[in-house]
């Protein structure tokens, strides 16, 4: 049965990163009979150049009725300029509330080959595996009113609205709970609960929830605190569950627990685990072309989507070991080069593991 993927390279390093992605998911295509058919699309500052408008009608038909959505990144310097209604990050968004991908998965995984390459000690992060979901349709990134006023004494102010509703926390929670089954059974909600009502409320609801999952140890932490805690002794969590704004701030703080932003995949998933794979890092315009990107977040994001979206734990599994055996094989990208190793481009990388992948068999 032929399974569809939309792909969105997006701007910047986007092409670069997915291409080696594309590299990696052809082979095993071909290995696996696996059925995918890729379509590609425009999104961000690509689809504004040419539609004028980031997330154009063209790519909603072509997202809406396929399986998956592997995306590059998008946003530059180029587009800054731009009223905010069309800037290239308004066409990520308007992806996520399209296809409802409300639950973010952002796994942090530092490989024992880069805990050298980790700006903490590598007794604080060797080891380090741990999961953050993250809301991602609701909260201060969609919340209404929103805008820029002038008050009564003329003063100009800029104002956003933070809220959720019970159903949208029960539902991200419930797909946190979930997770935390599969792994090692202990959750930790985020929030600020001391000064927000709003994640007051959150908090109110995951004590509810966890009425139906009592294998799982909930926990809750407030946002500055788990922000200090990720630094300090990041190996105490497992799965952390937390709002839009706080998961987009959390997870980055996480990536670099790991070497590099550049290793960190990422899945936004709906009810029905129809998803899209991206790398969490941005577009990073200025080596843009150079053929220097780091593409193993993206290889990494295709395992996701193997693993989440098409249920095929053998070939997830097929990619992460390779990525695993590409670093073994001491060959790494510019953001995560040391001295003793092999400084390769963005596509060498991209051939190293699907090298490894032949290697395995």
């Amino acid at each position: 049965m032929t399974k569809k993927i939309a792909v969105l390279p997006g701007d910047g390093i986007g092409t670069e990163i997915v291409e080696q992605a594309i590299k990696v998911l052809d082979f095993l295509n071909t290995d696996m009979n696996l059925g995918f058919e890729f379509e590609n699309g425009l999104i961000g500052g690509a689809a504004y150049d040419v539609h004028g408008t980031p997330f154009p009608q063209q790519t909603i038909d072509l997202v809406k009725p396929a399986d998956a959505i592997l995306l590059g990144a998008v946003g530059g310097y180029k587009w800054e300029s731009l009223d905010i209604s069309v800037r290239p990050e308004k066409g990520l968004l308007g992806l996520r509330s399209t296809l409802n991908l409300f639950s973010n998965l952002r796994p942090a995984i530092l490989y024992p080959q880069l805990a050298d390459a980790s700006t903490l000690k590598p007794e604080v992060v060797s080891g380090l595996d741990l999961m953050i979901v993250r809301e991602l349709t609701g909260g201060i990134y969609f919340g209404q009113p929103r805008g820029v006023r002038v008050l009564e004494n003329g003063e100009r102010q800029g104002f956003n609205t933070a809220t959720y509703t019970e159903s949208e926390v029960r539902r991200i929670g419930h797909s946190a709970f979930r997770i935390a089954q599969k792994r090692h059974k202990k959750l930790c909600s985020v929030d600020k609960a001391n000064v927000l009502e709003c994640t007051e409320f959150w908090r109110e609801i995951m004590i509810d929830l966890s009425k139906e999952y009592p294998d799982v140890t909930l926990s809750h932490m407030y946002v500055d605190n788990a922000a200090m805690q990720l630094v300090r002794a990041p190996k105490q969590f497992d799965v952390m569950v937390t709002s839009n704004l706080f998961g987009d701030v959390l997870s980055d703080c996480a990536s670099m627990l790991t070497g590099s932003i550049g290793m960190l995949p990422s899945a936004s998933l709906d009810d029905h685990g129809k998803g899209m794979y991206e790398p969490i890092h941005g577009s990073a315009p200025d080596i843009a072309g150079q053929d220097i990107a780091n593409p193993l977040a993206t290889i990494l994001s295709a395992a996701m989507m193997l693993r989440y979206t098409f249920n095929n734990e053998e070939a997830a599994l097929r990619i992460e070991k390779a990525v695993n055996d590409a670093l073994d094989s001491n060959v790494r990208t510019a953001d995560i080069y040391a001295a003793g190793t092999q400084k390769v481009s963005c596509s060498q990388m991209g051939d190293a593991v699907v090298s490894a992948l032949k290697n395995r068999g």
